[in-house]
């Protein structure tokens, strides 16, 4: 409470236009976006990092071969089409004429196929995409094909997804990097050119429109369709005070913030020329998610403990305070209102809290007092809160507890340390997942049963990924209902992670700002600027 009380009243001092000193935003033209993002844009590679910062600054440099609408249907992007053979075994598909990287070389299926093998080594879909592959073989200088061991008709969905890691279509000499190291070279295929030159991490990044580019002649569908680039330049500006953020919208300085904390809200709705808009349809899911590869959370019967403590309100109002309707309670493991979303077990996480039972079952676990080290990320609110909540229930149950406050690129790159605590590795953080992530077991990182090839944490179950691969295989959704509601029981049983609720956010724009297509991330195709 004490948190929201404070910046409620930073807020009251922000949006008076004389209170706070102007922030560094310059003024700009109808053809320039100033953007306040979510957060750091620390580590761009898109494939190396999961972030939504990495997946955001993604779309705006490089394309898709597909992408999907916003009812999630698959459309050709970079190609024109393809071609399934009868027995499902080749899938061939033709470029589009005239595509063409930012440094204008063409693009050519040398550059699809390496993009296609690294994203394939990162992401949960591609793992399974080249689990049935053969290989992808050129044809010609804008045709290539998949040849496939075994029919994966989800093949298109697969390569249009635009979730955890998105299949962006970069230069071979790019796409040879080995998918665990970052790329140095942001030669892009899509509607703007990252101004590298500019690009100064925690403080800024710049763009500009790529006037080669040329858009598909059909509207704009989240991921999908048009992408007419309206301005000729879009600044990012990292600002991690949310007064500071809330200041610059009300004095013009910025036209669009991307994640307005929910304090601000009630004053920022009486911002004149101004307006909070709730595009997202599908929402965040948070989950606390911990390092299973070294104690005390390798310890099953300790993470089994946890669960009658675990209180998804408490997690949602630290969050969003009196925003009630921005949040949800009783979330499983499949994203609320998705088709795979069920009830099975839930009454885990949504039936009567039991406090002493969890400090009970903890004392019996078998937890010996090792160090826990808990990330917290100082500049998203949203997910300090949830760490906040989580580094504070583990202590009140007996477990040893630091947290660790640091900012949001520190804290992705922290997270990639396997090592145990006392060699600089971590124990456990929160999260938050985009509901399309978390609407079907093919992105779904946190359920992603690989080891030491899947998410942070490294949950290792080959129960988990047979029934993963049953979701594959899966002849219809009532089937695939089936094999879910069997993977969220799985969950509670072996409890890789813990699902905290479901958020929505808002952003705020100016009222000059126009046609921002409805997407739960920002992107900036179809979006003007009157005057």
């Amino acid at each position: 409470m004490q948190r929201r009380h404070l910046l409620a009243a930073a807020a009251a001092t922000a949006l008076t236009p004389t209170a706070l000193s102007r922030p560094a935003i310059a003024q700009a033209s109808a053809r320039t976006l100033r953007f306040i993002p979510e957060g750091n844009l620390q580590n761009p590679d898109p494939i190396w990092s999961t972030t939504t910062v990495a997946r955001n600054f993604g779309y705006m440099v490089w394309d898709t071969l597909y992408g999907v609408t916003e009812t999630m249907e698959p459309k050709p992007q970079m190609v024109e089409g393809h071609e399934v053979s009868a027995d499902g075994l080749t899938w061939r598909m033709r470029l589009r004429e005239g595509l063409k990287f930012h440094d204008d070389t063409p693009v050519r299926p040398a550059d699809c196929i390496a993009s296609i093998m690294r994203w394939m080594k990162r992401d949960g879909f591609g793992q399974r995409l080249e689990a049935a592959l053969n290989e992808i073989r050129a044809i010609d200088d804008r045709s290539f094909e998949f040849r496939l061991k075994r029919p994966f008709p989800l093949l298109i969905a697969a390569l249009g997804k635009p979730t955890a890691s998105v299949c962006f279509i970069m230069p071979e000499r790019v796409a040879r990097t080995d998918a665990y190291k970052q790329i140095d070279d942001y030669t892009g295929s899509g509607p703007f050119r990252f101004l590298r030159n500019e690009w100064v991490p925690g403080a800024s990044a710049a763009f500009a429109r790529n006037a080669a580019y040329p858009p598909r002649q059909e509207k704009a569908d989240f991921v999908a369709g048009g992408k007419m680039a309206y301005f000729d330049r879009i600044e990012w500006k990292i600002i991690t005070d949310a007064a500071t953020c809330a200041a610059a919208m009300t004095n013009n300085e910025a036209d669009w913030w991307q994640s307005p904390t929910p304090d601000l809200l009630p004053l920022l709705r009486k911002g004149r020329g101004i307006s909070v808009d709730l595009l997202d349809k599908i929402g965040t899911v948070a989950v606390m998610r911990f390092n299973l590869l070294h104690p005390p959370f390798n310890n099953l019967k300790l993470r089994q403990a946890l669960l009658p403590a675990i209180d998804q309100a408490d997690f949602m109002a630290a969050a969003f305070g009196s925003e009630t309707s921005l949040f949800a309670l009783n979330v499983g493991v499949f994203t609320p209102g998705s088709p795979l979303a069920n009830s099975a077990g839930l009454d885990v996480l949504t039936g009567k809290r039991d406090f002493a039972q969890a400090k009970r079952l903890v004392a019996e676990s078998g937890y010996k007092g090792e160090r826990v080290v808990f990330l917290a990320p100082t500049d998203y609110p949203i997910l300090n809160a949830y760490s906040q909540v989580g580094a504070d229930l583990l202590r009140r149950l007996g477990i040893n507890v630091e947290l660790q406050s640091m900012d949001w690129g520190t804290t992705i790159t922290r997270r990639n340390n396997r090592e145990s605590v006392d060699k600089g590795g971590w124990s456990a953080f929160c999260t938050s997942w985009e509901g399309l992530n978390l609407a079907d077991p093919g992105a779904h990182a946190p359920i992603g049963g690989q080891g030491e090839k899947g998410w942070f944490g490294w949950y290792s179950s080959q129960k988990m990924e047979d029934l993963r691969s049953a979701w594959f295989d899966a002849p219809d959704l009532a089937s695939q209902k089936k094999v879910a509601e069997q993977i969220q029981m799985l969950v509670w049983e072996e409890a890789p992670y813990y699902p905290l609720g479901q958020g929505f956010q808002p952003i705020v724009r100016q009222n000059t700002i126009t046609d921002i297509v409805r997407a739960p991330f920002p992107l900036f195709w179809n979006a003007k600027k009157a005057g």
